[in-house]
């Protein structure tokens, strides 16, 4: 049976999941390749943000130790963080940007879609709002992957190598571990099993469209489930806890 400690630590790993994409998208601001790109990641930042904003105050109020949203954002260290290993890495170019959220964007619909029917009420309702938000997400990433990988041969090469760069952090997202496990058993959390199928057709269509191949025998990595980041997620923090941390007790 599920505790109450596997809810905060699954509302954790999706909060954390959004918030630190978003904090990445942002980094886009006035840097984008074209004026209305700009504008589209900003609007993607701010959806990322507006889920983990719910995610994290439920995690708080689950957890029952007076920490709220802020609390959980601005005062963890990275081995507390639960997100993916695939949402904390850099930008880098355009097209690595588009993969990575080509690639997680399936993955939240997808978990948000399962979540819509979850026993946890609070789940339920962040799913039904953030489900519309992530199928955008989800389509403005196909459309750019489609537009660069059958592209020029300096786009299409750059996809290609973003894929192989950013595939082996793709397992992580279906790992199962006892605490997934015990919240699939209640019905609060979709199994592992029921979601991959779906992301798998998603990608490889999406893929093939674009003349782009998925990554064969490539070495799985993961650990950020388990709080094991890479160095990018400490620069990160240290960029996005900055202000809150210098000024503790600021009001505006």
């Amino acid at each position: 049976m599920a505790t109450r400690s596997d809810i905060f630590d699954y509302a954790l790993r999706l909060g954390d999941d959004a918030l630190v994409l978003s904090h990445r998208l942002s980094e886009w601001s006035a840097h984008a390749p074209e004026f209305e790109e700009d504008v589209a990641l900003s609007n993607l930042a701010l959806d990322l943000l507006g889920q983990a904003r719910s995610l994290l105050t439920y995690a708080g109020q689950v957890e029952g130790k007076g920490r709220g949203e802020d609390e959980l954002a601005y005062w963890r260290d990275d081995r507390q963080f639960r997100n993916l290993l695939l949402v904390e890495q850099p930008n880098g170019d355009f097209a690595m940007t588009i993969v990575r959220h080509l690639l997680f964007a399936t993955y939240q619909l997808a978990i948000y879609q399962a979540l819509e029917d979850s026993a946890d009420a609070t789940f339920a309702g962040v799913a039904a709002k953030g489900a519309k938000e992530a199928r955008y997400h989800r389509d403005h990433a196909a459309l750019w992957t489609v537009r660069l990988g059958d592209g020029t041969e300096e786009s299409h090469r750059r996809m290609d190598r973003a894929l192989l760069a950013l595939w082996p952090l793709t397992a992580e997202m279906f790992q199962v571990d006892a605490i997934t496990l015990r919240l699939a058993d209640d019905g609060i959390i979709p199994a592992a099993e029921s979601v991959r199928p779906g992301w798998d057709a998603f990608v490889e269509a999406t893929l093939r469209e674009a003349t782009l191949e998925v990554p064969q025998g490539v070495a799985a990595r993961v650990g950020g489930r388990a709080g094991l980041h890479s160095e990018y997620l400490g620069h990160l923090l240290a960029e996005m806890q900055h202000l809150h941390r210098s000024h503790p007790d600021a009001s505006w």
